[in-house]
């Protein structure tokens, strides 16, 4: 029997985009652009998720360029990925607003050895993308920025999000970070019948860029609501 590790270590290995994008959309791949990204995460994965123990299912939207798109770990920059999970890249330094806000959750929880035993965190979209907004310049873009892309990048969202839930998820209910991905997944959920009530969470981003002075209670009702008390 494949452990939980094993079965994201082999998802990841094999993510590839090969549908069609709007002309100003791309998409980044962490696992072909830089080796190291994938020994980091099997160094991570491996640390965390050997094992075969259910999980709750948290869903982001997509990895941005400094987190997930670097490291191969959601809401994960290097930094957190070295302070926290004690793993170093030598490749790539990155600071992502998000996983500073997720690491200080997950440190209040418990630590990341007591989280990751309980919960999964990873995206529809599981890939980063960015938008092309002028000449040599690309932006963070979220797969609902732009009504074609979403439409475009569907039927791959739905299947990454069924190769997830087969890993060892839990269905009857599920964790989404965003309201606006909330609306979105629901729609999918809707025709798809993947899984049970979707609980909402404020965006780790939304909180740390606009509701710092307030992190300690978004940090408590994530713990609440979580820990479904």
């Amino acid at each position: 029997m494949l452990t939980f590790a094993e079965k994201v270590i082999s998802f990841n290995k094999q993510l590839h985009y090969q549908g069609d994008l709007p002309s100003d959309f791309n998409v980044i791949n962490p696992y072909l652009d830089n080796p190291e990204t994938l020994v980091v995460m099997e160094q991570f994965y491996n640390k965390y998720y050997n094992n075969t123990l259910k999980r709750k299912f948290i869903i982001g939207i997509n990895p941005s360029r400094h987190g997930a798109g670097v490291t191969g770990v959601p809401f994960t920059d290097t930094k957190r990925l070295y302070s926290a999970c004690g793993i170093k890249m030598q490749s790539a330094h990155t600071h992502e607003i998000s996983s500073v806000f997720m690491y200080d959750m997950i440190e209040a929880y418990g630590g990341p050895e007591i989280f990751y035993k309980q919960f999964y965190i990873n995206s529809p979209f599981p890939l980063a993308i960015v938008r092309h907004t002028k000449p040599d310049s690309w932006i963070n873009a979220n797969y609902y920025d732009d009504k074609q892309l979403f439409e475009m990048v569907k039927p791959f969202m739905i299947e990454s999000l069924k190769q997830h839930i087969s890993m060892g998820l839990e269905t009857d209910e599920v964790f989404v970070l965003g309201k606006k991905n909330a609306t979105f997944l629901a729609k999918i959920n809707k025709e798809e019948k993947l899984f049970g009530e979707m609980i909402i969470l404020d965006h780790p981003r939304y909180i740390q860029q606009y509701k710092s002075k307030d992190k300690q209670l978004y940090i408590d009702n994530y713990i609440r609501l979580l820990s479904s008390l």
